[in-house]
This record gives structure tokens, sequence and C-alpha cells, in this order.
């Protein structure tokens, strides 16, 4: 791979960097509006993208002019952004899944400390991450970044808060523009398409160094840092892990890694893509989360004893897991393409058990030091939306805490051998959602409600479509 540049810490001209105080030279976010004018200015910024994540994970939001943001421009989105699919349709009405009747504005409020530059951009342009508040100014319950912060707080009402590193798999293919025809792997600079078998291959990740300098450069331009780059399994297939930290953080992290991964491909004539599942017989993409929980005094690992031993916590919080995660899998595996991926020999655990340093166990706990003890959930795939997914996760674990799950015992060897403890299907996993009574006390009836009417919805878009499968053989056969 070819050398990374360092650049400068302000990520502005030499000639700029001098005259802004210390507190403004950081790539990414400020402390209160009067920093974010001064930012913006030093940095000669014209316009800004106010964003924020819908249910899908997609950002959606306003552009500006600078003088605009710093003016205290009220911002607001209709309540209909968060009641549709992923292809752009409105589900009908259910007893539980309605729309608001007014289809009122909700509020976009910046979090200042998202604030960073849009580094693929030709004029000079910022984006911040927002909030959504209603009108008397209260979080949006049902909204991805509000819902990650009430779990959150449900954390903090024990003393705690959890620590997160998210690992990314996504696949680079070639430009497709026939949705009819099946993805291939991208030609690299070899000017050969990459074969799959390539995992940990230096040699695969070389094929695209240039394209992958650039996901550097604008990752350091936005702040983001990614701990290390490999090449998985699949043919130009990527993995990014990074660093761990707080859920909120991290959840913004992906949010923005996505975008900014998808236009450094595009900039060299190829896609990224984040599918589960893009390419046949080959593995899909995961989002595995590495979790722990620190306690917020004293900062010493909650899974962990005095004395270093494996603390009740932690049995508790994997017994939650075990416990809970098959039914908010709608969260961790959103989409029909999402359950081709949770298939046998495929690389990746179907089933619900745990295990120590056990990759085919759904649960695995790494070997570390007792500060760093922590378990990964190898479940969610790389289309979730990062924070539902995060949500999901560190509920269920929450729940088993609270509820005092025992764990079954630690899975020695394949756990992948007998059957699939996980649902087959996007319906099926929407009915466990739905059914699942200890998620309205922590997940909130209003986000189970329309999340599940959007994924229904969503289900029957896709049974519309007639799939090669179905014309190959159905066509003449029966």
């Amino acid at each position: 791979m070819a050398a990374r540049k360092t650049p400068l810490k302000a990520s502005m001209p030499v000639s700029k960097v001098a005259t802004v105080p210390p507190s403004l030279r950081s790539a990414r976010g400020v402390a209160n509006w009067k920093e974010a004018a001064q930012w913006l200015r030093a940095r000669g910024i014209e316009d800004i993208e106010c964003i924020t994540p819908d249910l899908a994970g997609v950002p959606r939001g306003k552009m500006m002019p600078t003088s605009k943001f710093t003016s205290n421009t009220s911002l607001a989105l209709p309540s209909a952004i968060y009641r549709h699919t992923i292809s752009g349709e409105y589900p009908e009405e259910t007893e539980s899944f309605r729309y608001e009747p007014r289809d009122s504005d909700l509020k976009l409020v910046p979090d200042l400390s998202t604030l960073s530059v849009v580094p693929w951009e030709s004029d000079p342009t910022a984006q911040v991450i927002c909030d959504i508040v209603n009108s008397d100014g209260e979080a949006v319950s049902y909204t991805p970044r509000n819902l990650l912060k009430r779990i959150m707080g449900l954390y903090r009402d024990r003393g705690w808060k959890p620590v997160v590193a998210p690992e990314i798999e996504f696949y680079l293919v070639a430009k497709n523009d026939d949705p009819d025809y099946p993805l291939h792997p991208p030609k690299g600079r070899s000017g050969r398409s990459i074969l799959g078998g390539q995992g940990y291959s230096i040699a695969g990740i070389n094929e695209f160094d240039e394209l992958i300098d650039d996901i550097y450069h604008f990752s350091e331009k936005q702040g983001l840092e990614i701990d290390t780059l490999i090449h998985e399994e699949g043919p130009a297939q990527l993995e990014i892990n990074l660093r761990h930290g707080d859920p909120i953080e991290l959840a913004d992290q992906v949010f923005m890694f996505k975008r900014t991964i998808r236009e450094a491909a595009m900039k060299h004539g190829i896609y990224a893509t984040f599918m589960a599942k893009p390419i046949q017989s080959q593995p899909g993409s995961a989002m595995h989360i590495h979790q722990s929980v620190v306690n917020i005094e004293t900062g010493k690992n909650v899974f962990t004893n005095p004395d270093g031993s494996p603390s009740p916590e932690f049995f508790h919080f994997i017994g939650g897991m075990q416990r809970y995660v098959p039914n908010a899998l709608a969260m961790l595996a959103p989409y029909v393409n999402s359950y081709r991926r949770l298939a046998p020999n495929m690389s990746c655990p179907v089933n619900n058990a745990w295990g120590y340093d056990n990759r085919t166990t759904a649960f695995r706990v790494p070997v570390s030091d007792p500060q760093a003890r922590r378990v990964e959930n190898r479940l969610p795939s790389s289309d979730a939306n990062p924070y539902l997914a995060l949500a999901a996760s560190l509920a269920s674990g929450l729940l088993g805490i609270m509820k005092k799950v025992a764990p079954t015992a630690p899975t020695e060897d394949s756990a992948n051998e007998g059957s699939i403890d996980l649902p087959r299907g996007l319906l099926e996993a929407i009915a466990l959602l739905e059914d699942e009574p200890a998620f309205e006390e922590v997940l909130g009836k209003d986000f189970i409600d329309i999340y599940v009417g959007v994924k229904r919805g969503e289900f029957e878009t896709f049974m519309q479509v007639i799939s090669p499968w179905e014309r190959e053989f159905l066509l003449l056969n029966v």
C-alpha cells in the first residue's frame, strides 16, 4: 500500500494554522456556536450539510450557506421520513403503524461535536450530524440516534457506560447500472479482477492502494480514526476496524465511514457496497461489535471482579445476548438480503451460542487481559443502521443483567454443526421483535411500531419482484 501522508492537524493551509486558536484546529467538532462560526470562517467553508440518519441509516437533511447556518436558522424535516421504506415507499397504515396526522415538522438540532469538512466536495463544504426533536424541544424517541441515547441513559442510571468497537466489512464491486445483472469484483492495479480466498492478504489490499489512500485521507480530514484495515475472504472484500469508545461517537463514525468509503470508491470508478450478501456463493459482510461496560466513577470494567475473574454481570450480559438478540435480529439484519448471509457454511454464525475465542459462535469472548474483557456480537450485518444495531445489542445485554439471565455453557467446538437457531427470514424476525414484551421496556413502543411497519412494507415491496431463480426453475417446469 502506498505510504500514508501525515496531514496538518488543522486540515487547512499552513498560513492559516498559526492564526487559529488551538481549540479550533481539530479536524472534528467544536464546543459552541461561537467556535463553530470561527471554525467555519477559518476554513473558508461556503456550504454546510445538516444530516441525520433515517431508519435505514441513510443520511437525510438539508444543505445551506454557512451564513444561514450560524444565524440560528430553524431546520426541520417532515416526520414521514421515518416512515418510508428503503425504496422510498410509504406502507399502508395498520392498527399499530400510523402516520402522524399532520405530517408535522421535526426539528434538526446540530451536534457541534460532529462538525467536520466534506473532503470529497470541490467547493469548501462542511457537515454536521443532527439530533431530532419535536416542536416542544423534546427528543423524538423513535429516531435512531435518540434511541441509542436512550439505551445509554439506561446504563447511566446504573452508574455505567458501554464501550464498543465496530468492525465493518464491505465489498468493492465493478460499476453496475443494471440491477438484473450479478455483481462482480472490479479490476485492481494488476488489471485483473481479484479472486476470493484472500483473507489477510497484503497483496489483496495493494490491488486498491490508491483507493485505500483516499479512504485514509478522507477519514483524516474528517477526524475519523481507522484502527486497522484488512482484506477479507471474499473477492475485493475489505474490513475496517475502529478504535473502541463511546457508542454514540462510534455509531457516528460508522455512519460517516459508509459515506466516506462510497465516495472514495466512486472517485476511482467503482462501487463500495455494504449489502449483507452482494455476491452469490461468496461470504457476506458483517458488522461485528465488541462490547464492554465500565463503571463511570472508577473506570473499571464491570465484567471483571477485583481479583480479575469474570463478574456475574459478564455472564448475565452474555445470557441476555443469547436470550434477546435473536428477537432483535430485525435490527441487526434489517433486509431480505441480510438473511442470505445468515446461512450455513458461509463464514458466519447461525446460532445463539457463546464461547471463548470461538469464531463459530454468535457471541465470542476474545482473549484479553481482565480489564479489556468484552463480548463480540458476530451476528450484525454491515447493512444494519449502526445506531439501531448498537442499541439492540446493548439493550439485549442490559436486559440480561437486569433480569439475571444465566447463559448456557460455553461452546468448545464448532457451533455451526446443528440446526439454525435464528430467524430464517425478515418476516419471522419482525414477528419476534414485535412479540418480545421486554423490548417495549427498553426500546419503546413508538419505535417498535414504526420500525415493524416499515419492515413489513419493505417485505411486501420485495414480494412484487420476480427473481431470476423463479424464471429459471418455474417458467417451464411447473
